[in-house]
């Protein structure tokens, strides 16, 4: 099956000399969820406005559902829905209006139960009679969601949806996702948030400086980049490491109160069973072992920082 979203060699200059865009290219699968990460200025929010149309490439291609977003705009942008990071929407116009106005946009005909039923998820639906200027900034992201999903996209680009909102509408947030995946609904995500890309995303996109670093399989990435620490808690602090145990290169932490080993998942041997046995060697008794698995976001704090291997 074709890639719902292809992308190659896509570039972005400015007259300045200025590269947003260095050769990014990604297919992206029908009803997968990815989770695009990457530090202010990398080039996530570049991408997705020229994916939509929003900016013009300076050379690559882009094709939604087969249609090139160039040759082909309106077509291929009606597959899409997207929540962008800025508040702009008709301060003076209610929120029914609005949703509604955005279905017309795409050609859509009239279909008030599916805009209600949209409304009801967001928790907008008593608010429908609202003006734009009378809700809270949470609100308004809420009727940003709404106008994006008014035209039942295949493809639904959320940039940092959650920032600045209460913990409220996020729940609200994940639990639609789950529902548009569930239907078939290709979903793109930016987000400051790390945690929420670890809970929901089936693969992690990480861009940094304009160029794409890579894109994997969640649990893959985690598999091969990830690490795990040991923490070995000991009955009596100590201040040095003992020399027989210099080998392994252990942290003293905890005020000398455990012994922190971080070893490589993928290895034959961890090392583990001798580093035990030399503890006990050295006289040093453990009240406890601990491990700890590397996070996603330890892993993008070391692809950006370059120190993933």
């Amino acid at each position: 099956m074709p890639a719902i979203l292809a992308i190659r060699d896509l570039r972005k200059s400015y007259a300045n000399g200025f590269e947003a865009l260095k050769g990014v290219t990604l297919d992206i699968e029908e009803g997968e969820i990815l989770a695009l990460l990457g530090p202010n200025g990398a080039g996530k929010t570049t991408l997705i406005s020229t994916i939509c149309g929003i900016i013009i490439p300076s050379s690559g291609t882009v094709t939604v559902g087969g249609h090139d977003t160039i040759e082909d705009y309106r077509a291929a942008r009606s597959l899409i829905g997207l929540v962008p990071q800025e508040i702009n929407l008709e301060p003076f116009e209610t929120v029914w209006n609005t949703v509604r106005f955005s279905r017309g946009l795409f050609g859509k005909s009239r279909n008030d139960a599916l805009l209600e039923d949209i409304l009801r998820k967001l928790s907008l639906w008593e608010k429908r009679k609202s003006r734009i200027m009378e809700l809270s900034g949470g609100m308004k992201r809420r009727v940003l969601i709404a106008k994006a999903l008014s035209h039942e996209p295949r493809i639904l680009f959320l940039d940092e949806p959650t920032a600045g909102v209460d913990v409220e509408l996020r729940k609200d947030m994940w639990t639609i996702v789950a529902e548009l995946k569930a239907s078939g609904v290709t979903i793109i995500l930016t987000t400051h948030y790390i945690e929420e890309a670890e809970a929901i995303a089936d693969r992690i996109g990480v861009i940094a400086d304009g160029a794409l670093l890579l894109v994997e399989e969640k649990e893959n990435l985690m598999t091969r980049m990830g690490q795990k620490q040991l923490e070995v808690q000991l009955t009596t602090p100590i201040s040095v490491v003992p020399e027989q145990l210099a080998h392994y290169d252990l942290q003293l932490v905890n005020g000398g109160d455990a012994l922190v080993y971080t070893y490589d998942t993928r290895g034959e041997r961890t090392g583990i069973t001798g580093l035990l046995n030399d503890v006990a060697q050295a006289g040093l008794a453990l009240a406890d072992v601990q491990t700890r698995q590397s996070s996603l976001e330890d892993i993008f704090v070391d692809l950006v920082s370059g120190d993933a291997p």
